[in-house]
């Protein structure tokens, strides 16, 4: 007989009805399941990948049903065996152990069908999808019935029948959700095509995936679903840039920066010059949709955000049993849920679409700043040192793409002041006017903090860029500073400046201490203020009123804070744009400089008439004066003179990078340029060659064979694939400058311009070049090249002659021969230091024309010092995956003071939680619910007790920020002083193979985070779990029941936040990794402007900036997307939460809770939402910048060199006495597993005699030197100086008893005295005493402030010739027993070489001289010489013995040099 219809409304009918069916359906499921199991063998079925729509969300969903149940289980048992058993009791326990059961086997039944199913199905098993709709629709009907049950009998239902139902609900839509809706066949299909893709490396085209944003659908971008596959792959695998989508069009750079490019022009003043204001309007029309539309989501969520503490007072009256109207309470529900969910949706679009213009704008600035670095003027680059340029781009832009946070804030908050002072004098009617007092004294009081953060926010940017300036110098020429001993100088210098930039940090710090206490203590103080107010004004308290005015202070506060700091980021921002601004006004390369005429137009080539050119417009004395020359098409042009005459400076003019002050230039078709410095990119050699041009196969081999790389390219591993490192590192001097000389002979130029290219090969490969590129590839095409070598001149159709930038002489080399002085010093130089190999010239002449002949052949392996190796040198920059380890914060947290503080730090935060809450409850309890309500306390002593807790709230805000502060200022000081020691005690191999752009990023941007960011995000997480818990402890103290609830959504949060780290993580590193490739691309395009320009290669360049560029911001944007897209979710859950908390306050008998805790819990609830997404966004935020420290600690573990000093083994000060150098069974790689460059040396260098080393490019000369000076350390043998094993020393004690004249030479910015003499160990009169024997005395006392004239970045201002006479001048100061010379004359002409010669002879007579040199005439009046082949010692012998043997290879050099300089290439 069926139940009446009354029984399907009886909720202990129901739940017992459904205890049967899941009785039956637990039957059903283990039958099922064991007949399967006896039915098939799961080890013969393939384990597969399945399609299962959210399996994992599905699983975690049954779980959570099962613990659910479980816990009801315990609650029931213990709670009824003390008050006794019913019917009813009974019915709920069952439900609940049967409801247990059934999900655990669903768990296990899921777990089953991924493990052992063979058929590629993405539907669920019809028996669970059926149970999940059925499940679901009883839960909501159960829930209905506990509804009317206790409408219709006043009796309320069993607590726990309502709250299994609430959860029951929640869970079954979801799990009817993925029951109804599955993946179609084509998804499943793409998805099981896509993974091997996704697995293989390589195999993704760079960039495949479209933007997932562009083509997103409303629903989709309202709860950026869009980004949903990116977060999915991120949780399969670690995310790589081919995983990030594209950005759309419109955020794309090379969207945007036409447009910003365009208006800046549009919005120039009348001189046709970039102001701040005319960038900031074009800024904004790039932005300006995103301006206005984050301008309403901004205004709409401020005002939701009033509705909670609006609706607060009608809320505690309702429960107090004041009924306005009929189901108030549910409509006070449905206002409170709708204003929450409207706020978080306004909220997240709001804070995403501020960073998507911020990342815009930023990118579009970027890409201004590189145009105008490919444009900018010499003169103009000398007054902003590319350290300078590049910070424009990484800290200026930055700082204007991140404006976008606030730019709405000044508006919004009168908006927010505004509607809180209207709410207030709803509530306290005039009160509201002491709190618009309060607030603004609050805001004045802020105001100078505000003012002097700024100061120290200034100062501690300047400082910054002082010190990075300086590291990027000192990582450029590590190699030197490592030769002569003076890292840890350098490094003090270094410290120096950060001790400066740690003066301002440490007080910039100590501010923002002082401005986190008043953050906090604004709405104590302005709450204070106000009651007092109402207490003197005999205004009435009432509790409700009260939780509605802490409601509103508390949103206050944020607008309060965020004002100074909102002015102060304009007013930096402002600096920013300033500073761009004032970049992008510079002059730029005067496109008029030169008049290009037609290709063909006329047999003239280059036609300079009148000239007069200066680097410097000011100057009264020009760079280059009265310059008339007439170059024909096909015409070779000889350029020499002697060091600075201005010869590269009449090649610049041509190439239009000198300004023109009069005369004109013409110029008729393309142009190629090799440089003095080889300016090599880092990329592959075969790009390097190519640049930017198709591969002709059968031209690129010719310029090979030309260039004589063939034998170069195949010893190494990767051939023309191998990876340069940055500028070239990986590379000896004469491959980088036969690399540059192959790049222009590939372009098929009209014009070709060389710069002195032949100083840094040997005299073969030299005279090999100038025969085959010369004479034979460029025969037909007009050459101008410089050159320091006589022998060279004879080949040239013109020869012009340059003194003090006038061209004293020009003609063939026999007419002017004999018509002026200049040409005869340096052609007299040069034949004074062939004759003491006249007298056997004649026996040599036909061996040299035997060896001749095999040119190509003698291009002996070259054992290239670093390249060869199985692995490229330069690998890509590591990058830690997974996530971050729990020891990276622990080494954190315990480096300052070990830890010893962090205990103090969350104790004052528990501390001030408990205190803010004490004060707020006893507001809410000691006020009354309603005015004809009895006061529990006094006024006096309500304000009184208020205002102590305010105060020790105030005190333990003060304590937290002080020590945090002292913290964050240790940690960061002891960091950076690992990081930078370990850097600077590196091996030389570290800095070969790492790029400096890294170097230099962890040294600003990782560095910046751990100073300014890293310390505040680790307090901001630990004080938001605080203040959570604090919360959920309210929430429960009026409804312990909600803590049922708070369980699966924290479950949930949690299992949400976990699934979206692992994207967020790798994206954050992702978005580390690409900034350094911008940089890097960047500082290379500086160095090398004026090759990219001779090229005419800025489109090319300016293009692979904009795709760099957008690889950055991609990261970012998604990044970003992927935070909002976590936010919306928690921000749903935590709604859901609280809708739920109201719903059953509502529900419950009056008088069963006090009126006025239930508005406390509702009002701290107010702010669950906020604070659950903030938790996680600090959380997620602190993972994403924690990957900084982690960066920092794996520079600080960088194996380093052995010991500078080794105390117990110290040499005398007199060592080494004599500088006898005894060289035994040498051998010498790069790395363990690399070959010998060295194979077996045995030799020694007797004390006191000069020793040259000869030999082909790449022999080992340079690995010997480099050795000698430990910079590599021996795979075996020995080197004895003075009887002492080298290896056995500490490195500063040998290298400071050893000189060097390397083959760079190196200056470096400051003044002449301090690249003289950088230790500071000599008096003035010493260093002109060496200025003047080194030749540079006259030319220093020229200058207005003599020895502290200046030298810029790189010693740009000073010739090549010029740096490497103050190199010698620096050898002549030291004056050690055992000197270096490292084709130190390649840079200089024959007659300052042999200058050179005649001072080291005459100051080094009892030094022992070790020479590697390109010219054989610099070694033949050695006392020795050492040749080298293929890292052995060929010969060893006096040049007098080695010269009378015909045969000998040092015999056949001779002679080959001998032959060239005796007119030889004369055609």
């Amino acid at each position: 007989m069926n139940p009446p219809p009354e029984f399907w409304l009886n909720p202990v009918f129901l739940h017992g009805f459904v205890a049967s069916l899941q009785f039956m359906f637990l039957l059903f499921i283990l039958i099922s399941w064991l007949l399967k199991r006896f039915r098939l063998d799961p080890t013969l079925v393939p384990k597969q990948s399945f399609g299962y729509l959210l399996y994992k969300q599905t699983l975690f969903s049954c779980v959570v049903l099962s613990l659910f149940n479980l816990v009801l289980c315990f609650l029931n048992h213990f709670y009824w065996y003390t008050t006794g058993w019913t019917d009813e009791k009974i019915v709920t326990l069952l439900h609940a152990v049967l409801g247990t059961l059934v999900w655990f086997l669903v768990v296990v039944y899921l777990h089953t069908l991924v493990s052992n199913s063979s058929t590629q199905s993405c539907k669920y098993p019809l028996v669970l999808r059926v149970w999940w709709v059925f499940f679901f629709s009883v839960s909501c009907y159960s829930l209905l019935v506990d509804y009317f049950y206790y409408k219709k009998n006043h009796i309320s239902p069993s607590m726990m029948f309502f709250v299994s139902d609430s959860v029951s609900s929640f869970m079954g839509l979801f799990l009817c959700f993925v029951g109804l809706f599955n993946k179609s066949e084509g998804e499943a299909q793409n998805h099981n095509l896509e993974e091997p893709l996704l697995n293989s490396s390589g195999s993704r085209v760079r960039g495949e995936i479209a933007s997932t944003y562009e083509n997103a659908s409303f629903f989709s971008l309202l709860t950026f679903s869009w980004m949903s596959s990116v977060i999915a792959k991120g949780n399969k695998k670690p995310l790589d840039l081919e995983d990030v989508p594209q950005l759309a069009d419109i955020d794309s750079v090379r969207g945007a920066f036409p447009v910003l490019r365009d208006k800046v022009k549009s919005f120039s003043n009348e001189n046709n010059e970039i102001t701040t204001f005319g960038l900031t309007k074009a800024l904004f029309y790039i932005v300006w949709k995103e301006v206005v539309i984050t301008g309403f989501l901004g205004l709409a969520s401020s005002l939701c955000s009033f509705v909670g503490p609006y609706l607060i007072d009608a809320f505690v009256q309702y429960l107090n049993g004041h009924r306005d109207f009929k189901n108030q309470g549910l409509v006070l529900v449905a206002a409170f849920s709708v204003s929450k969910i409207v706020g978080c949706f306004t909220q997240r679009h709001w804070y995403f679409k501020l960073q998507q213009a911020g990342i815009r704008a930023r990118s579009a600035i970027v890409a201004m700043i590189y145009q105008k670095g490919l444009t900018i003027s010499g003169q103009s680059k000398q007054g902003n040192s590319s350290g300078e340029i590049i910070n424009f781009m990484a800290v200026d832009a930055e700082r204007v793409g991140d404006y976008a946070w606030y730019m709405h804030d000044f508006w919004l908050v009168f908006v927010q002041v505004g509607v809180a002072l209207a709410l207030l004098y709803r509530n306290l009617g005039l009160a509201a006017v002491a709190s618009l007092v309060a607030t603004i004294l609050v805001l004045l009081a802020n105001l100078p903090l505000g003012n002097l953060q700024e100061k120290l926010q200034d100062g501690l940017m300047k400082s910054k860029d002082k010190r990075m300036k300086a590291t990027s110098e000192i990582l450029r020429n590590m190699r030197i500073l490592k030769l002569q001993g003076w890292e840890m100088k350098f490094l003090s210098k270094i410290i120096k400046l950060r001790d400066e930039e740690e003066g301002a940090l440490k007080k910039y710090m100590y501010t923002l201490s002082m401005t986190s206490f008043l953050f906090w203590g604004a709405p104590i103080v302005v709450a204070v203020v106000t009651f007092a107010t109402c207490l003197f004004a005999g205004i009435p308290l009432e509790s409700g009123k009260v939780l509605s005015a802490l409601a509103t202070f508390k949103i206050l506060q944020e607008p309060i804070y965020n004002l100074p700091d909102s002015i102060s980021v304009f007013f930096q921002t402002k600096v920013s744009l300033d500073r761009i601004a004032t970049f992008l006004r510079l002059n730029d390369i005067d496109s008029n400089a030169i008049d290009k005429v037609p290709r063909g137009s006329s047999d003239t080539a280059i036609e300079i008439i009148n000239g007069n050119f200066s680097w410097d417009v000011t100057s009264p004395n020009p760079t280059l004066k009265d310059i008339n020359i007439k170059v024909n098409r096909g015409t070779r042009v000889a350029v020499c003179g002697t060091v600075g005459s201005g010869k590269s400076s009449l090649l610049s003019c041509i190439l239009g990078e000198v300004s023109k002050i009069s005369g004109s230039v013409k110029v008729a078709g393309t142009k190629a340029y090799v440089a003095q410095s080889p300016w090599i990119q880092s990329g592959k050699i075969e790009d390097n060659i190519l640049f930017g041009r198709e591969m002709d196969r059968e031209r690129y081999d010719k310029v090979l064979e030309a260039c004589s790389l063939k034998k170069d390219l195949e010893i190494l591993s990767f051939g023309d694939q191998t990876v340069i490192g940055e500028r070239g590192i990986n590379l000896s001097g004469g491959q980088k400058q036969r690399i540059q000389i192959a790049r222009a002979l590939y372009q098929d130029a009209d014009i070709y311009l060389f710069d002195d290219p032949f100083s840094a090969v040997d005299a073969h490969t030299g005279s090999h070049l100038f025969k085959e590129c010369m004479l034979q590839f460029l025969v037909s095409k007009t050459v101008i090249y410089i050159t320091h070598q006589v022998e060279f001149l004879p080949a040239a159709d013109l020869i012009l002659v340059l003194r003090d930038g006038r061209i004293t002489q020009a003609g063939k080399y026999n007419d002017i021969l004999n018509s002026g002085s200049d040409f005869m010093e340096l052609v007299g130089a040069h034949k004074e230091a062939l004759s003491t190999i006249d007298s056997i010239e004649t026996n040599v002449q036909e061996k040299a024309a035997s060896s001749k002949e095999n040119t190509n052949d003698s291009q002996n392996g070259k054992t290239d010092d670093i390249s060869s190796t199985k692995a490229q040198i330069v690998q890509e920059e590591e990058r830690e995956k997974g996530r971050v380890g729990f020891s990276v914060y622990w080494k954190y947290i315990t480096t300052a003071f070990g830890g010893a503080l962090a205990p103090f730090i969350i104790l004052a935060q528990i501390v001030f939680q408990i205190l803010q809450i004490g004060s707020t409850y006893w507001m809410a309890w000691a006020s009354p619910v309603s005015a004809s309500d009895p006061a529990p306390v006094t006024g006096s002593t309500l304000i009184i007790v208020y205002v102590a807790l305010a105060v020790g709230c105030a005190f333990c805000i003060l304590a937290r920020g002080l020590l945090l502060a002292t913290v964050a200022y240790k940690a960061a000081t002891i960091l950076f002083h690992k990081m930078h020691l370990s850097i600077f005690r590196s091996p030389m191999s570290f800095f070969d193979s790492t790029p400096s752009g890294r170097i230099l990023n962890r040294a600003s941007t990782d560095q910046s985070a751990v100073d300014m960011q890293i310390p505040y995000q680790v307090g901001s997480f630990v004080f938001a779990i605080i203040q959570l818990l604090g919360i959920v402890v309210v929430m429960s103290q009026a409804a312990w029941q909600v803590i049922i609830l708070f369980v699966p959504v924290g479950g949930m949060c949690i299992w949400l936040q976990q699934y979206y780290l692992p994207s967020a993580r790798e994206m954050a590193r992702l978005a580390g990794v690409c900034k350094g490739p911008v940089i890097q691309n960047f500082s290379e395009t500086i160095s090398g402007s004026t090759t990219i320009r001779s090229f005419d290669q800025q489109g090319r360049f300016q293009d692979t900036n904009l795709k760099l560029n957008d690889d950055f911001s991609r990261p970012k944007f998604h990044g970003a997307a992927a935070m909002e897209w976590l936010g919306i979710r928690l921000d749903m859950l935590s709604s859901v939460t609280f809708a739920a908390f109201l719903i059953f306050l509502i529900s419950i008998p009056e008088g069963t809770i006090d009126p006025s805790i239930a508005g406390l819990a509702a009002t701290y609830g107010l702010t669950l939402n906020t604070l659950n997404g903030w938790v996680v966004w600090t959380l997620t935020n602190l993972e994403n910048k924690i990957i900084s420290v982690e960066r920092i600690f794996q520079y600080s573990s960088i194996p380093s060199e052995p010991p500078l000093v080794i105390e117990s083994n110290r040499p005398d000060d007199q060592w080494p006495s004599q500088g006898e150098v005894d060289i035994r069974h040498l051998q010498v790689r790069y790395a363990p597993h690399m070959p010998l460059v060295l194979r077996g040396l045995t030799c020694t260098f007797n004390g006191g005699k000069k020793t040259g080393i000869v030999g082909r490019t790449g022999s080992g000369k340079s690995t010997l030197i480099q050795t000698l000076f430990r910079l590599v350390e021996p795979a075996a043998g020995q080197i004895m100086i003075d009887g002492i094993n080298i290896s056995t020393i500490g490195l500063h004690d040998l290298r400071s008893k050893l000189s060097i004249i390397p083959q760079d030479p190196t200056m470096f910015e400051g003044t002449i005295r301090s690249n003289m003499d950088p230790l500071e160990e000599y008096t003035d009169d010493k260093i002109w005493e060496a200025l003047d024997k080194c030749q540079l005395g006259d030319e220093v006392r020229k200058k207005e402030e003599k020895l502290d004239s200046t030298v810029t970045e790189n010693g740009e201002n000073w010739s090549v010739g010029q740096r490497q006479l103050v190199c010698l001048g620096r050898v002549l100061l030291k004056k050690t027993k055992v000197l270096v010379l490292d084709e130190a004359t390649a840079s200089v002409d024959t007659a300052t070489d042999g200058m050179i010669q005649q001072t080291l002879a005459q100051h080094f007579s009892d030094s022992t001289v070790i020479m590697i040199a390109h010219r054989i005439t610099s070694v033949l009046d050695s006392d020795m010489v050492l040749v080298l082949e293929q890292g052995l010692i060929d010969e060893y012998d006096s040049p007098t013995k080695l010269l009378e043997d015909k045969s000998s290879s040092f015999a056949k050099l001779v002679a080959e040099y001998s032959m060239r300089s005796n007119s030889s290439f004369e055609t």
